[in-house]
Formats: C-alpha cells, structure tokens, sequence
C-alpha cells in the first residue's frame, strides 16, 4: 500500500492558533493542546473585563468628582450634587466631569454655583 501524505489544513490551523500564542511564555506558546487551553482562558477573560473595564472607570470617574467636591465643601456629597444636576438638566456625564474636576477646578465650582442658585 502507498505512503499517503496529510493535507495541510490541521497544520494551517495550528499555525493559526501559534500565531495567537506567539507572546505567551513557555509550553503555553510551543504545545498545541495547551495554546488551545490558553486561547480559551485569554478569550474569556478579554469577554469578562470588558465589562469590568466600564465598571472600574465609573468607580474611578465618581471616586474623582467625589473628592474634589468635598474638598471645598461645595457639597456634602456626591449623591446629592448628582440629583441635583439632573433636577437642573444639565446633562455631563461623569467621565466629563471627572475630567473638569481634575484639570479645572474652578469651572466645576462655577457649575456647583450654578446648581445652587
């Protein structure tokens, strides 16, 4: 009976799947049940963080306008600065705020004057 030669299309996924692994560190990179292993686990923790990534800068956004209200004790918190911003209708979202709390401190005192009034 004649040698029957493979075709090539297992060897072009595995190259594929090396090709994702290139930067992982030792068998993770080199072996191929385990680069699928390790291809599955990055996939599903990339998936699981994306949304933990909005949640961890929300936090980060309220921590910041947070402190730079009760430094001033323009508010006593943030929760009630918030309310009133929407009773008012001025619609900035917290990353934007974060932002004018950071850079511009004088502009969110003039916005808590105008919430005020």
């Amino acid at each position: 009976m004649t040698r029957i030669k493979r075709g090539y299309i297992a060897r072009r996924r595995r190259t594929k799947i090396r090709l994702f692994a290139s930067s992982f560190r030792g068998a993770h990179s080199r072996l191929t049940r385990t680069i699928t292993q390790q291809k599955i686990r990055a996939l599903v923790s990339a998936h699981r963080d994306r949304g933990r990534q909005k949640r961890d800068f929300r936090r980060l956004w309220i921590t910041r306008i947070n402190a730079v209200i009760r430094s001033n004790y323009i508010y006593y918190s943030y929760s009630n600065f918030i309310h009133n911003l929407y009773k008012r209708q001025l619609l900035l979202n917290r990353k934007i705020l974060a932002q004018i709390a950071i850079l511009n401190r004088n502009c969110l005192y003039m916005i808590s004057n105008e919430i005020i009034k």
